[in-house]
């Protein structure tokens, strides 16, 4: 067997320029405190000094926190519903809120119907494409709010539109509304049927918003006990 037309490689592959890897890779300077410079304790203690107003200012409204967790575990008993909303931070301390309810907070209890409307992500980002995001818990509380129902908004500014809104959507279907803020006076907390103001800087305002919710939660569990009984796994 011959092979009459050789196969030949007229044009060689040539690398001209090779490919070299490099073993050697940095490993990021670990960090280490300026032993000369500036610690920023000030700002830290100064932070954690700025708890207190926040936490005297609850103190001073306690009467209020427990009426609302009294109110709530008797509209919850009956069969009503939480609704609760607030942007940033406020949203993830108002989802805390309704997380406890549905949950527990500390002995075991029936769930209770409690919603986040900024947690329905889909239905969040529709409505603020079609509506517009003034319009976004307004029409949330139309949809799924009754009459009895309470709707719990947070905000440390108390000027969020859509929170606004949203007051006058729950007005319309008799829905009790309860605002927890910042330092008032300001337009939602005047807005709303009730009122807890936090009289202290946003930030500090909003980690006091954390202990009004578990104040309310403490009284709810309460008066739940109170009517319910041992918890023996049913629904309320």
């Amino acid at each position: 067997m011959t092979i009459k037309s050789p196969v030949t490689i007229k044009s060689p592959v040539t690398i001209k320029s090779p490919v070299t890897i490099n073993s050697h890779v940095a490993a990021p300077a670990r960090w280490t405190p300026e032993t000369g410079g500036p610690t920023h304790q000030k700002a830290v203690t100064t932070h954690l000094d700025n708890v207190l107003p926040a936490l005297e200012s609850l103190r001073s409204q306690s009467g209020r926190l427990c009426e609302w967790g009294t109110e709530l575990a008797i509209r919850l008993l009956s069969g009503q519903r939480l609704l609760a909303a607030g942007n940033g931070g406020s949203a993830a301390e108002a989802q805390h809120l309704t997380a406890e309810l549905v949950g527990r907070f500390d002995d075991e209890r029936a769930p209770f119907s409690a919603i986040s409307l900024h947690a329905e992500s889909s239905a969040v980002t529709a409505l603020s494409n079609d509506y517009g995001y003034e319009e976004v818990f307004a029409r949330q509380v139309r949809a799924h709010g009754r009459s009895g129902d309470i709707l719990v908004l947070l905000s440390t500014s108390g000027r969020s539109p859509n929170l606004l809104k949203a007051v006058r959507a729950a007005r319309e279907r008799g829905i009790t509304t309860w605002a927890l803020t910042g330092t008032g006076p300001n337009p939602l907390a005047d807005a709303c049927d009730q009122a807890i103001t936090v009289d202290a800087i946003a930030a500090n305002a909003q980690e006091g918003h954390l202990i009004a919710v578990h104040a309310v939660c403490r009284a709810f569990d309460a008066e739940i006990a109170r009517r319910s009984g041992p918890y023996t796994g049913g629904q309320p």
